[in-house]
């Protein structure tokens, strides 16, 4: 154990011998001209400089002016300040410099959230740039109120180093090698790199290599030969899908703002919560690299660590067969191999093993479903929240996402029709190994283009043992999670598919949908789900209540009555639920109807005139992502909302509420999206009574509240509040 101090080790040769400000000046430009060169051999690390690395930026989502914004990385460990430039020249940089357009307010906030964090206090000192011009009165450091003194160079203080990454759109990297960095695990090394955000590890392998129809291992678990250098800088191919990828593809990515020296036993009080991001796509299509929802904006906003992943798809990831070999679920079971790792190793990327929030959108909501309806997910505690966006369910094709297949139904759906499309539906003995011996040498890209590909969760008896999650109450040995499910107000709007005809009757409409013909005249006699009779534009006015049955058959009415089950049997630790009122973009199978049009005022589109809240038109907002692409801002209404929901997501991986602590906001100086959760007041927990006026969070700008919403129409088909009860 060594005293605190920089071990002589790792200090920077170029600084063995300083004794002057001059000297020092001089050797500094050296060591920044000549390091880049060594980086390329061997990254530095947390280990190797002698000091945990935490990655500040007040990331106010605004990305027209992120990248005016400079971000630090704090040494935690005391050092002189000859040894704080020689770490600081490590990681490439120089000890942080005292200007900048946003350097004032940006360090006020940043020094107030190491005082609320309990690292810091007023009067604590920091290194910053050395005040070369007057070397005779000492070396420079910050404290408090971004107030600057002169202080002795031997003093031993913790240091703030440059950041100059540069600022990225998405999940774009400046791969230069001056800002690789490197994470241990145990015998693995990760050598990653930084952006304008944060500390990124990408293209991580979690599992062995694995045959197909197969169920994966942990990486370095199976016996397998595998690399104990991994090189984290380029992503990993997604997996196969329809038109690209790869069988290779069970890799994850992490963003993260926090690095510990010591890996194999951090400070548990420091580790921050991880975000477990499951990507949607009809377990078809998708990949954790998908710029949309990268993760440097929640790390650097929310001091969380991000985790996205890949998990195999259609046939490959799905496939069962009534032979007792290939059992299904293998794209879940990756998903619970990922969530393995992650327990193993998140802790060397500063991540806390025991505040673990998995979150996903659509097929990733399901899967979120199915994973807190697995003996094995559960049983093993491999996550302590989960969020659901948009989780599927109900009546027609979304059914079998929360009421789950046998394998003899998931063979009867899928299987005849793919054996015929690969062409090995000709048995040898009419058994089915025959079959599944033939499928293996089919080309993968075929698989998954086959037509109703099988691509469901069903009951395997091993990840999955009950037709749906368990609603009717907790389990007395296990730890509950909490969660959060909501929806988008039209989510349905894209499962209608096809604009209504010339002529076509609502009754023609909402049929298509999927529905029987009882079923639908039932619907339409109802009077619940009517046609305006006022509007000019008939279409228009059909599209609308088929839209609005879809989407309380299918989204809404199933997830309302999951949480009020789930509030009144205490099945989870708590429940939130919410609705998107806004949206951006989202999945447009049907073109220019997710978008409101543009005006003069509003080139990008006006959000107060009509348009439909679409299916996953919240991931921009809940990502922080919006604006860093080819996005825009179409009125300041969208920044506050990705600012709000940003911070309910965090705060709920923080603390398990998304309530955010009123102090770390005001730490944070995140003064707009404070003011408007203190507008509306606290989100409060789904009611157990099914009567409150509070149960559904609604998320626009305004925020507001909401009781269930269409209960009767719920009822109606079938999906009523108390569904599960």
């Amino acid at each position: 154990m060594h005293d605190g101090s920089l071990p002589r080790s790792s200090v920077h040769p170029c600084f063995v011998s300083l004794a002057t400000m001059l000297v020092r000046t001089v050797l500094a430009a050296l060591c920044a001209f000549f390091t880049p060169f060594a980086t390329v051999m061997g990254a530095p690390s947390a280990a190797s400089i002698g000091s945990d690395l935490t990655f500040l930026f007040q990331n106010d989502l605004n990305w027209t002016t992120a990248p005016d914004h400079n971000g630090t990385i704090l040494l935690s460990t005391p050092l002189t300040n000859t040894d704080a430039l020689a770490a600081c020249a490590q990681l490439n940089e120089p000890l942080l410099q005292t200007n900048g357009t946003y350097f004032a307010s940006d360090m006020r906030y940043l020094l107030s959230y190491l005082g609320y964090l309990g690292n810091s206090s007023a009067t604590q000192q920091y290194w910053v740039t050395a005040n070369a011009s007057n070397a005779s009165e000492g070396c420079t450091a910050i404290l408090g109120d971004v107030i600057m003194q002169s202080v002795s160079c031997d003093e031993t203080l913790p240091a703030f180093c440059a950041q100059s990454a540069p600022y990225r759109p998405n999940n774009e990297t400046d791969m230069s090698p001056a800002y690789y960095v490197e994470a241990t695990s145990g015998n693995y090394t990760f050598t990653g790199t930084r952006d304008h955000l944060s500390f990124r590890f990408i293209g991580i392998p979690y599992a062995d290599p694995f045959e197909r129809w197969t169920y994966s291992a942990v990486y370095g678990t199976s016996g397998a030969t595998v690399n104990t250098s991994i090189t984290a800088l380029e992503y990993g191919s997604p997996c196969t899908q329809v038109g690209y990828g790869s069988e290779d593809c069970l890799y994850l990515n992490i963003q993260t703002p926090y690095l510990p020296a010591n890996t194999a036993s951090p400070d548990a009080d420091k580790l921050k919560p991880v975000m477990f991001w499951i990507h949607g796509g009809a377990y078809e299509t998708g990949e954790g690299s998908d710029g949309i929802f990268d993760g440097g904006n929640k790390a650097s906003r929310g001091d969380v660590v991000t985790v996205t992943i890949n998990y195999r798809l259609s046939t490959l990831g799905f496939l069962a067969l009534e032979d007792g070999v290939a059992n299904g679920n293998y794209g879940l079971a990756d998903q619970i191999t990922a969530l393995r790792w992650v327990q193993a190793h998140i802790a060397a990327f500063g991540g806390d093993p025991s505040r673990v929030t998995i979150h996903g959108q659509s097929a990733g909501a399901t899967s979120v479903r199915a994973l807190l309806a697995s003996p094995v997910a559960r049983g093993e505690s491999l996550f302590a929240g989960a969020i659901a966006q948009s989780s599927v369910g109900g009546f027609a094709s979304s059914r079998s996402y929360a009421d789950y297949y046998t394998i003899p139904q998931e063979v009867s759906v899928s299987v005849p029709s793919l054996l015929e499309y690969v062409g090995c539906n000709s048995t040898v003995n009419g058994t089915s190994v025959e079959q599944l011996a033939c499928l293996k040498t089919v080309n993968a890209t075929v698989l998954v283009n086959a037509p109703n590909p099988p691509a469901y969760v069903i009951m395997d008896g091993t990840y999955i043992t009950s037709p749906e999650l368990d609603l009717s109450g907790p389990s007395s040995s296990e730890t509950l999670p909490h969660v959060i499910f909501g929806w988008m107000r039209d989510d349905g709007a894209d499962v209608v598919r096809s604009w209504p005809s010339e002529g076509e009757t609502s009754f023609q409409s909402i049929m298509s949908i999927g529905l029987t013909e009882n079923e639908t005249t039932a619907i339409v006699n109802s009077g619940l789900f009517p046609v305006s009779t006022s509007g000019t534009n008939i279409t228009w006015d059909i599209f609308n209540a088929s839209s609005r049955v879809a989407t309380d058959g299918e989204f809404r009415c199933i997830d309302q009555a999951t949480m009020y089950a789930a509030a009144k049997n205490h099945v989870f630790a708590s429940v939130h639920a919410y609705q998107f009122e806004r949206s951006y973009m989202g999945w447009e199978p049907l073109s220019d109807i997710c978008d409101p049009p543009a005006t003069a005022d509003y080139p990008y589109g006006d959000p107060s005139l009509p348009y439909y809240r679409c299916h996953s038109g919240e991931l921009f907002y809940t990502a922080g992502t919006l604006g860093q692409s080819a996005e825009h801002f179409r009125d300041t209404a969208d920044w506050t909302l990705s600012q709000v929901a940003v911070d309910y997501w965090t705060s709920f991986a923080r603390s398990f509420d998304p309530n955010p602590d009123p102090a770390y906001m005001t730490s944070r100086g995140y003064t707009k999206s404070a003011a408007t959760m203190a507008a509306v007041g606290p989100w409060n927990v789904v009611s157990p009574t099914a009567g409150a006026d509070t149960d559904v969070r609604m998320m626009d700008i305004p925020l507001k509240d909401s009781a269930w919403i269409d209960a009767a129409q719920c009822y109606l088909l079938g999906y009523g509040i108390d569904y599960y009860l």
